[in-house]
């Protein structure tokens, strides 16, 4: 009999993770291991005291806290920081967030070459992958490098408890999202597919606790380890249609991020369904259903969150705008990618449409 394994690669990225509870008091050591003795901490305007609690757990090696990370890492937002760097002579980052704060410790690593530690508060799965997303005038442009990447990433369940309701929600479905396409990438292989099922299911099993008790440790542990495996996930393969068009509507409409992705991620596996059909059965046994794409629409429907891109700000006359520049350079999908059914597709995610296969 032969084996049903077809031959693949698998590349392991050099990260170190650290993942439990009260996991933030060993942040002054990892630190210190990794040679930073004037450390800038990182956070956006909302998470000041966050970034106070890692700034008394770094004691002696705080050098300085800048709290200006704002979404899809506007790039005149990493200049002001970059400067701060410069100024205190700053020798390492701790970016201690969701998606904005480690894109923008990311993006001072990668122009300054300086160690840096994530500390995730959110689902985003950001910190575990090489990939920079960065903002101008309107354009978002991704970069993927091994150098991106973060040193350490500590995961602390207890600094999520305090995540609001909604953006749990929405940042669990973020990390699906990874899942999801990480199971059909083209260079996809078994131990993702594993990391990828297993991540999914976390966070389909724990979101409707988390949704009825926030402050479920268990509920947390698994949503966060979720997170942890989706997002490994997002950095070792590649991502298709549901992150381009993603991409395209957060940088080109300032939509929010994981809102975005939670309203998108149901259309883009319609889309793509019928073409996947082994990713939809890893899938549909995540989630205990076979209709993936409705399984996910009505998931996030559950959890109390919006799934019309007109609600989130995006204007009518976006639809054709988007569309035209999905389509403009070609990137790996399991379905091709046309224009009037990516047209198609972005209307119904305007309008908050049940998805449509």
């Amino acid at each position: 009999m032969s084996s049903a394994i077809r031959p693949f690669v698998y590349e392991a990225l050099p990260y170190r993770v650290i993942f439990g509870q009260d996991t933030l008091a060993s942040l002054r050591e990892e630190a210190a291991r990794l040679g930073i003795r004037r450390a800038l901490v990182l956070t956006t305007p909302q998470q000041v005291e966050q970034g106070h609690v890692a700034g008394r757990h770094l004691g002696d090696l705080l050098a300085g806290q800048f709290s200006e990370a704002q979404m899809h890492t506007p790039v005149a937002v990493t200049e002001r920081a970059l400067a701060q760097v410069i100024g205190q002579d700053i020798d390492g980052l701790v970016a201690i967030g969701g998606g904005s704060t480690i894109g923008l410790g990311k993006a001072l690593s990668l122009r300054s070459g300086l160690p840096q530690i994530a500390v995730p508060t959110t689902y985003a799965g950001s910190e575990m992958t090489p990939i920079l997303g960065e903002t101008s005038e309107g354009i978002k442009t991704t970069k993927r490098q091994p150098e991106i990447l973060p040193d350490t990433i500590i995961y602390d369940v207890r600094l999520t408890l305090g995540l609001p309701v909604p953006m749990s929600a929405t940042s669990g479905m973020n990390a699906i999202a990874h899942a999801v396409e990480a199971l059909y990438a083209p260079d996809t292989n078994p131990i993702i597919s594993m990391m990828a099922e297993s991540g999914a299911a976390a966070l389909v099993r724990a979101l409707p606790v988390i949704r009825d008790d926030a402050r479920n440790l268990a509920a947390r542990t698994d949503a966060l380890y979720g997170a942890w495996l989706c997002g490994a996930c997002l950095g070792v393969v590649t991502m298709s249609l549901h992150h381009k068009l993603c991409h395209v509507l957060g940088g080109s409409f300032d939509l929010p991020h994981s809102e975005t992705h939670s309203a998108v991620l149901p259309h883009a596996v319609a889309y793509n369904a019928p073409a996947a059909p082994e990713a939809m059965a890893r899938m549909a046994r995540a989630m205990g259903t076979e209709d993936v794409a409705g399984g996910l629409y009505d998931l996030a429907k559950s959890l109390g969150i919006r799934m019309d891109l007109a609600g989130l700000g995006m204007p009518e006359t976006g639809i054709d705008r988007a569309a035209d520049i999905a389509v403009q350079n070609p990137y790996a999908n399991p379905r091709p990618i046309e224009r009037e059914a990516i047209r198609a597709l972005i209307a119904r995610a305007y309008r908050g449409d049940r998805p449509q296969s």
